[in-house]
Protein backbone atom coordinates (compact mmCIF):
# COMPACT_ATOMS: atom_id res chain seq x y z
CA UNK A 1 0.00 0.00 0.00
CA UNK A 2 1.39 3.47 -0.86
CA UNK A 3 2.44 5.97 2.36
CA UNK A 4 3.22 9.32 2.95
CA UNK A 5 5.87 10.90 4.61
CA UNK A 6 5.55 15.00 5.26
CA UNK A 7 9.27 16.92 5.21
CA UNK A 8 10.83 19.92 5.12
CA UNK A 9 12.47 21.19 2.24
CA UNK A 10 14.97 25.01 1.80
CA UNK A 11 13.62 27.32 -0.15
CA UNK A 12 14.93 31.28 -1.29
CA UNK A 13 12.25 31.91 1.85
CA UNK A 14 13.24 29.62 4.03
CA UNK A 15 11.95 26.02 5.10
CA UNK A 16 8.73 24.74 3.91
CA UNK A 17 6.95 21.66 4.30
CA UNK A 18 5.36 19.52 2.05
CA UNK A 19 3.74 15.70 1.84
CA UNK A 20 4.33 13.02 -0.90
CA UNK A 21 3.03 9.84 -1.36
CA UNK A 22 4.89 6.88 -2.03
CA UNK A 23 4.98 3.17 -2.89
CA UNK A 24 8.25 1.73 -1.66
CA UNK A 25 9.24 -1.96 -2.26
CA UNK A 26 11.50 -4.91 -2.36
CA UNK A 27 15.47 -5.00 -1.32
CA UNK A 28 18.88 -3.77 -2.44
CA UNK A 29 20.42 -0.56 -3.77
CA UNK A 30 17.73 2.38 -3.55
CA UNK A 31 15.80 3.27 -6.68
CA UNK A 32 14.18 6.15 -7.29
CA UNK A 33 11.17 6.27 -10.00
CA UNK A 34 10.38 10.09 -10.94
CA UNK A 35 7.24 9.70 -13.36
CA UNK A 36 6.20 12.37 -16.36
CA UNK A 37 3.76 15.45 -16.05
CA UNK A 38 0.18 14.42 -14.78
CA UNK A 39 0.77 11.13 -14.38
CA UNK A 40 1.47 9.40 -11.01
CA UNK A 41 3.63 6.93 -9.72
CA UNK A 42 1.54 3.88 -10.97
CA UNK A 43 2.85 4.25 -14.10
CA UNK A 44 5.63 2.21 -13.21
CA UNK A 45 3.59 -0.64 -12.15
CA UNK A 46 4.81 -2.33 -14.90
CA UNK A 47 8.03 -2.98 -13.99
CA UNK A 48 7.88 -2.11 -9.96
CA UNK A 49 8.16 -5.90 -9.21
CA UNK A 50 11.14 -6.90 -11.45
CA UNK A 51 12.51 -4.19 -10.12
CA UNK A 52 11.97 -5.37 -6.46
CA UNK A 53 13.90 -8.31 -6.97
CA UNK A 54 17.34 -6.35 -7.16
CA UNK A 55 16.67 -2.85 -6.20
CA UNK A 56 15.14 -1.38 -2.90
CA UNK A 57 12.32 0.55 -5.52
CA UNK A 58 10.77 4.16 -4.33
CA UNK A 59 7.93 5.08 -6.80
CA UNK A 60 7.28 8.88 -6.01
CA UNK A 61 3.99 10.84 -6.88
CA UNK A 62 5.59 14.43 -7.76
CA UNK A 63 4.75 17.89 -6.15
CA UNK A 64 1.03 18.72 -7.37
CA UNK A 65 0.18 15.06 -8.98
CA UNK A 66 -1.14 11.85 -8.17
CA UNK A 67 -2.08 11.72 -4.27
CA UNK A 68 0.95 14.24 -3.34
CA UNK A 69 0.15 17.65 -2.15
CA UNK A 70 0.76 20.40 -4.08
CA UNK A 71 3.98 23.27 -3.92
CA UNK A 72 3.65 25.74 -1.12
CA UNK A 73 2.46 29.17 -1.87
CA UNK A 74 4.83 30.89 -3.35
CA UNK A 75 7.04 28.04 -4.75
CA UNK A 76 8.05 27.30 -8.17
CA UNK A 77 7.36 24.07 -10.10
CA UNK A 78 10.42 24.38 -11.60
CA UNK A 79 13.91 22.44 -11.15
CA UNK A 80 15.30 24.39 -8.67
CA UNK A 81 12.47 24.14 -6.40
CA UNK A 82 11.62 20.22 -7.25
CA UNK A 83 14.97 18.65 -7.40
CA UNK A 84 15.43 20.17 -3.59
CA UNK A 85 11.90 18.53 -2.87
CA UNK A 86 13.22 14.87 -3.66
CA UNK A 87 16.46 15.18 -2.52
CA UNK A 88 14.62 16.59 1.38
CA UNK A 89 11.98 13.31 0.55
CA UNK A 90 14.99 10.89 0.04
CA UNK A 91 16.68 12.18 3.34
CA UNK A 92 13.95 12.27 4.87
CA UNK A 93 13.48 8.49 4.21
CA UNK A 94 17.18 7.83 5.61
CA UNK A 95 17.94 7.10 1.65
CA UNK A 96 21.28 8.64 0.56
CA UNK A 97 22.09 8.82 -3.12
CA UNK A 98 19.67 6.54 -4.31
CA UNK A 99 20.11 5.37 -8.31
CA UNK A 100 17.05 7.67 -9.97
CA UNK A 101 15.04 6.54 -13.37
CA UNK A 102 12.69 9.17 -14.54
CA UNK A 103 10.02 9.13 -17.70
CA UNK A 104 9.59 12.50 -19.39
CA UNK A 105 9.50 15.53 -17.00
CA UNK A 106 11.22 12.60 -14.39
CA UNK A 107 13.77 12.34 -16.71
CA UNK A 108 14.40 15.55 -17.05
CA UNK A 109 14.47 15.79 -12.77
CA UNK A 110 16.79 12.55 -12.89
CA UNK A 111 18.92 14.44 -14.85
CA UNK A 112 18.83 17.08 -12.64
CA UNK A 113 19.46 15.36 -9.53
CA UNK A 114 22.56 13.90 -11.26
CA UNK A 115 23.73 17.42 -12.51
CA UNK A 116 23.92 17.85 -8.54
CA UNK A 117 25.55 14.69 -7.81
CA UNK A 118 22.63 13.32 -5.79
CA UNK A 119 22.37 10.27 -7.06
CA UNK A 120 24.68 7.27 -7.84
CA UNK A 121 23.37 6.41 -11.60
CA UNK A 122 21.05 8.34 -13.80
CA UNK A 123 18.23 6.73 -16.37
CA UNK A 124 16.43 8.61 -18.52
CA UNK A 125 13.27 7.36 -20.73
CA UNK A 126 12.42 9.89 -23.19
CA UNK A 127 14.00 12.72 -21.17
CA UNK A 128 12.03 16.58 -21.39
CA UNK A 129 14.85 19.41 -22.07
CA UNK A 130 16.44 18.31 -25.09
CA UNK A 131 13.81 19.87 -27.85
CA UNK A 132 13.85 22.96 -30.26
CA UNK A 133 11.65 25.45 -29.82
CA UNK A 134 9.13 23.45 -32.58
CA UNK A 135 9.03 20.56 -30.84
CA UNK A 136 8.85 22.11 -27.29
CA UNK A 137 5.47 23.99 -28.28
CA UNK A 138 4.01 20.96 -30.04
CA UNK A 139 4.48 18.48 -27.41
CA UNK A 140 2.78 21.28 -24.94
CA UNK A 141 0.40 21.71 -26.81
CA UNK A 142 -0.36 18.00 -27.04
CA UNK A 143 -0.27 18.15 -23.46
CA UNK A 144 -2.99 20.80 -22.97
CA UNK A 145 -5.19 18.97 -25.53
CA UNK A 146 -4.65 15.78 -23.50
CA UNK A 147 -5.75 17.50 -20.39
CA UNK A 148 -8.28 19.20 -21.90
CA UNK A 149 -10.05 16.47 -22.98
CA UNK A 150 -9.92 14.55 -19.66
CA UNK A 151 -11.35 17.13 -18.38
CA UNK A 152 -14.27 17.77 -20.70
CA UNK A 153 -15.11 13.85 -20.10
CA UNK A 154 -17.30 12.44 -17.54
CA UNK A 155 -16.24 9.86 -15.43
CA UNK A 156 -18.59 7.64 -16.84
CA UNK A 157 -17.37 8.30 -20.15
CA UNK A 158 -14.25 7.41 -19.07
CA UNK A 159 -15.06 4.28 -17.86
CA UNK A 160 -16.95 3.16 -20.42
CA UNK A 161 -14.21 3.63 -23.15
CA UNK A 162 -11.47 2.37 -20.76
CA UNK A 163 -13.31 -1.06 -21.55
CA UNK A 164 -12.61 -1.38 -24.83
CA UNK A 165 -9.29 -1.53 -26.74
CA UNK A 166 -10.14 1.26 -29.29
CA UNK A 167 -11.78 3.64 -26.19
CA UNK A 168 -7.96 2.70 -24.12
CA UNK A 169 -6.40 3.90 -27.51
CA UNK A 170 -8.48 6.93 -27.77
CA UNK A 171 -7.67 7.58 -24.28
CA UNK A 172 -3.81 6.64 -24.52
CA UNK A 173 -2.38 6.32 -27.82
CA UNK A 174 -0.60 9.52 -27.05
CA UNK A 175 1.96 8.14 -24.41
CA UNK A 176 1.78 4.36 -25.25
CA UNK A 177 2.37 2.53 -28.01
CA UNK A 178 0.52 -0.91 -27.43
CA UNK A 179 -2.17 0.94 -25.50
CA UNK A 180 -4.53 -1.95 -25.97
CA UNK A 181 -2.64 -3.75 -23.01
CA UNK A 182 -3.22 -1.16 -20.36
CA UNK A 183 -5.92 -2.53 -17.90
CA UNK A 184 -8.99 -0.59 -18.27
CA UNK A 185 -8.60 0.15 -14.46
CA UNK A 186 -5.06 2.10 -15.14
CA UNK A 187 -6.30 3.81 -17.80
CA UNK A 188 -9.64 5.10 -15.37
CA UNK A 189 -7.00 6.12 -12.66
CA UNK A 190 -4.10 7.66 -14.72
CA UNK A 191 -6.99 9.49 -16.84
CA UNK A 192 -8.71 10.87 -13.91
CA UNK A 193 -4.74 11.71 -12.53
CA UNK A 194 -4.09 14.01 -15.63
CA UNK A 195 -7.71 15.86 -15.02
CA UNK A 196 -6.69 16.16 -11.52
CA UNK A 197 -3.29 16.84 -11.22
CA UNK A 198 -2.85 20.80 -9.25
CA UNK A 199 0.47 21.09 -10.68
CA UNK A 200 0.37 20.51 -14.35
CA UNK A 201 -0.12 24.09 -15.40
CA UNK A 202 2.81 25.35 -13.27
CA UNK A 203 4.95 22.59 -13.96
CA UNK A 204 3.96 23.38 -17.90
CA UNK A 205 4.53 26.79 -17.39
CA UNK A 206 8.24 26.43 -15.50
CA UNK A 207 9.38 24.18 -18.57
CA UNK A 208 8.91 26.72 -21.43
CA UNK A 209 12.17 28.01 -21.20
CA UNK A 210 13.95 24.85 -20.09
CA UNK A 211 16.88 23.06 -22.30
CA UNK A 212 19.08 20.73 -20.53
CA UNK A 213 22.73 22.03 -21.57
CA UNK A 214 25.21 20.46 -18.95
CA UNK A 215 27.15 17.17 -19.07
CA UNK A 216 26.90 14.91 -16.35
CA UNK A 217 30.65 13.46 -15.94
CA UNK A 218 31.63 11.07 -13.66
CA UNK A 219 28.16 9.54 -12.84
CA UNK A 220 26.77 6.58 -15.21
CA UNK A 221 23.61 7.72 -17.25
CA UNK A 222 21.79 5.76 -19.38
CA UNK A 223 19.31 7.60 -22.09
CA UNK A 224 16.60 5.70 -23.79
CA UNK A 225 13.79 6.59 -25.97
CA UNK A 226 11.22 4.75 -27.85
CA UNK A 227 11.39 4.12 -31.40
CA UNK A 228 7.29 5.27 -31.26
CA UNK A 229 7.52 7.57 -29.09
CA UNK A 230 4.75 10.45 -30.52
CA UNK A 231 5.22 13.16 -27.83
CA UNK A 232 8.85 13.78 -27.58
CA UNK A 233 10.52 12.43 -30.89
CA UNK A 234 13.38 10.36 -31.08
CA UNK A 235 16.01 12.34 -32.54
CA UNK A 236 15.81 13.94 -28.93
CA UNK A 237 17.97 11.46 -27.99
CA UNK A 238 20.59 12.20 -30.70
CA UNK A 239 20.98 15.69 -29.10
CA UNK A 240 20.67 14.04 -25.15
CA UNK A 241 23.81 11.77 -26.21
CA UNK A 242 25.38 14.77 -27.72
CA UNK A 243 24.90 17.17 -24.57
CA UNK A 244 26.09 14.15 -22.14
CA UNK A 245 28.63 12.46 -24.66
CA UNK A 246 29.44 9.96 -21.74
CA UNK A 247 25.95 8.82 -21.61
CA UNK A 248 24.89 5.27 -22.78
CA UNK A 249 22.08 5.61 -25.54
CA UNK A 250 19.71 3.30 -26.13
CA UNK A 251 16.91 2.39 -28.43
CA UNK A 252 13.83 0.84 -26.89
CA UNK A 253 11.70 -1.00 -30.04
CA UNK A 254 8.12 -0.41 -30.91
CA UNK A 255 7.97 1.38 -27.59
CA UNK A 256 6.04 4.92 -26.91
CA UNK A 257 6.46 7.61 -24.56
CA UNK A 258 5.76 5.81 -21.79
CA UNK A 259 7.82 2.43 -22.45
CA UNK A 260 7.30 0.89 -19.15
CA UNK A 261 3.77 -0.75 -20.24
CA UNK A 262 4.98 -1.00 -23.71
CA UNK A 263 7.76 -3.63 -23.07
CA UNK A 264 8.20 -3.86 -18.96
CA UNK A 265 10.67 -6.71 -19.82
CA UNK A 266 13.46 -4.31 -21.55
CA UNK A 267 12.63 -1.72 -19.75
CA UNK A 268 13.42 -3.00 -16.29
CA UNK A 269 16.74 -4.29 -17.98
CA UNK A 270 18.00 -0.93 -19.10
CA UNK A 271 16.87 0.44 -15.58
CA UNK A 272 18.95 -2.32 -13.71
CA UNK A 273 21.94 -2.40 -16.57
CA UNK A 274 21.70 1.42 -15.54
CA UNK A 275 22.05 1.09 -12.26
CA UNK A 276 24.34 -1.79 -12.04
CA UNK A 277 27.04 0.58 -13.24
CA UNK A 278 27.34 2.83 -10.51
Amino acid sequence: MPARIAFEFETPRGLRTTSLTYERRGTGAPLLLLHGIGHHWQAWEPVLDVLATERDVIAVDLPGFGASDGLPQGCAYDLTTVTPVLAAFCAALGVDRPHVAGNSLGGLLALQLGREKAVRSVTALSPAGFWNESERRYAFGTLRAMRGAALSMPVPLIDRLSRTPAGRTALTSTIYARPGRRSAEAVVAETLALREATGFHQTLAAGRTVLFRDDIPSLPVTIAWGTRDRLLLRRQGVRAKQTIPGARLVRLPGCGHVPMNDDPALVARVILDGSATA
